[in-house]
């Protein structure tokens, strides 16, 4: 109300005066709160999962290099052979399969022994898969199930161990989703494990907020890693399309493969960054800010094309995919 009746007594010049100045101040003290850290790094534990390659072994590498505790959780002992070799010696490995519960909790008792009455400053949990990825009607319920066990089951049976010894350091989780976690454009357990990421991560939030525990959500665009390799893509693609049924193959007609895969090519040759550490820097900084954001958004098409889409009308992006795709051979 005292706002209103000062604003009343100026003019519309010193109004728009007054509100960009509010706005700059906004600004100023919005990048002061971004830019400060915890202290005492050297003393913090953090677990990561999916180490083996892409953004969780550069992580590793990162967080060794800024004097974190790190306990990598890898899938492959080659995985984990390979990461001691490039870090330091207070960098320690476990074999961690994140769709097995007896190997979650193998390595949550190992983490309980490595830091002892401190908790756990973090948990990553960064371990996931895109295949099978390919036109829904595709799918067979299996290949949903494999997704999703390792992007969500798996996101949630490991933060719902971990969180007793998390909430003890009142640290932090940093969940891995993705923008394709609020546009759904591919089919298969991917968009929707990670849609349900987010959800499980907003949810959690807002749950153990009380206790002084951050819970950060990375949505990365698209990257050059493993996962958006185009060789295994469409090995999965051509594999999907044997075990169709020779009606649901007619429909589509025999070119839809061929079509399918060359725009796939164009799409992820265009947009794929190969700057992993713009990931890992939103990671680092989820760890390490003493006022960690709920969201990051790594990656210029993120920022540029999927966060706008995901605010248009669902009509906006069902359009433009139409334009993009193939037409099957006996669409209407």
């Amino acid at each position: 109300m005292c706002v209103y009746i000062l604003f009343s007594y100026l003019s519309k010049e010193h109004v728009t005066y007054a509100i960009g100045a509010c706005v700059l101040l906004w600004i100023f003290v919005w990048l002061y709160q971004d830019s400060l850290k915890i202290d005492r790094i050297c003393e913090k534990y953090v677990f990561v999962t999916g180490c083996d390659s892409g953004f969780g072994h550069l992580l590793c590498r990162k967080l060794d290099k800024h004097g974190f505790r790190v306990l990598a959780g890898c899938l492959t002992e080659t995985g984990a052979d390979d990461l001691k070799r490039v870090t330091g010696p207070y960098l320690k490995t476990c074999i961690l399969d994140v769709t097995s519960t007896a190997s979650i909790q193998k390595a949550l008792e190992w983490t309980q022994e490595e830091v002892g009455d401190k908790g756990l400053w973090g948990i990553v949990n960064n371990a996931g898969r895109s295949l099978p990825m390919g036109p829904s009607e595709w799918m067979r319920i299996e290949d949903f199930q494999s997704t999703l066990r390792t992007n969500l089951i798996g996101v949630i049976e490991t933060t719902m161990n971990f969180l007793p010894i998390v909430k003890k350091a009142r640290g932090r989780i940093v969940n891995i989703a993705s923008v394709l976690g609020r546009v759904g454009v591919n089919g298969g357990g991917y968009c929707i494990s990670k849609s349900g990421v987010e959800s499980f991560s907003d949810c959690l939030r807002r749950d153990i907020q009380c206790f002084g525990i951050k819970v950060c959500i990375i949505e990365p665009g698209f990257f050059k890693t493993q996962m958006t390799s185009l060789q295994p893509l469409e090995k999965e693609l051509h594999r999907l399309w044997q075990q169709l049924t020779p009606e649901v193959k007619d429909s589509y007609g025999e070119k839809y493969l061929e079509k399918y895969i060359k725009i796939q090519r164009v799409i992820m040759n265009a947009i794929c960054d190969s700057d992993l550490s713009r990931v890992t820097n939103c990671m680092e900084h989820a760890l390490t800010a003493a006022h960690p954001r709920t969201r990051y958004s790594p990656g210029w098409d993120a920022k540029l094309l999927w966060i706008p889409l995901s605010y248009m009308p669902s009509c906006v992006v069902d359009v433009g995919l139409r334009l993009v795709m193939p037409r099957p051979a006996k669409s209407i």
